[in-house]
């Protein structure tokens, strides 16, 4: 009966997650699911992509934590449209909070909108909201090993991001380990390696993004 039960509620997320896809696709809104570690950077990577692209592409944000709306906050003082939606201690969004808040939004067409997954490396894999690309980002200080241990994201992954390259110096990182992982997952998927903070690798990520949206 709890397999069932657990069948039932993935069927449900996954046809409001169509028509979530229905709903973005119709209106050209690049929907992107962005998920990584707490710390990682998520919303470190979608300030700059605002900082970068504001002036050529509506954009707006769902962000989503357990508790709190200190993100969203920074967001907000931006002028950028942004909804918080609080888990209450669930570890991932869902199709049905995308949908609920969709109307809540400054939603116009050819635009792009990030919807920041609560953090971790598990259960946000599991959840399809309707996106059109699935955005990992993994940080240098978190080590090369997350490709190995969370198969499930990166093999999911429609864009990877190596975050805070600023600390190769000082992180014993193998990035050859790094990539051996994701292509054993993941042949094909773009990476770019990016420092939010110096600005790294930024441009060729934030170029890649906007060209989606067309």
């Amino acid at each position: 009966m709890e397999i069932k039960v657990l069948k039932n509620i993935m069927h449900a997320n996954q046809q409001l997650a169509e028509e979530n896809r229905k709903f973005f696709k119709e209106r050209n809104i690049v929907a992107v699911n962005v998920m990584a570690s707490p710390g990682a950077g998520k919303t470190s990577t979608i300030l700059k992509v605002i900082e970068a692209l504001r002036d050529k592409v509506n954009i707006c944000v769902v962000e989503g934590d357990i508790a709190s709306s200190i993100d969203a906050e920074k967001i907000d003082k931006l002028g950028i449209s942004v909804v918080q939606i609080n888990t209450g201690g669930g570890c991932h969004l869902d199709a049905n909070m995308i949908r609920t808040v969709a109307d809540d939004l400054k939603l116009e067409e050819n635009s792009i909108l990030f919807i920041e997954n609560v953090g971790n490396l598990v259960c946000p894999s599991s959840f399809d909201l309707g996106e059109g690309i699935k955005l990992v980002i993994a940080s240098v200080p978190e080590g090369h090993d997350k490709p190995f241990k969370y198969t499930s994201m990166f093999q999911e992954a429609d864009v990877i991001i190596l975050n805070k390259m600023d600390l190769m110096p000082y992180i014993d990182f193998d990035r050859d380990s790094f990539y051996k992982g994701i292509r054993a997952l993941n042949e094909t998927v773009p990476v770019f390696e990016i420092s939010c903070k110096t600005g790294e690798g930024l441009p060729a990520f934030v170029e890649w993004l906007g060209n989606k949206v067309k």
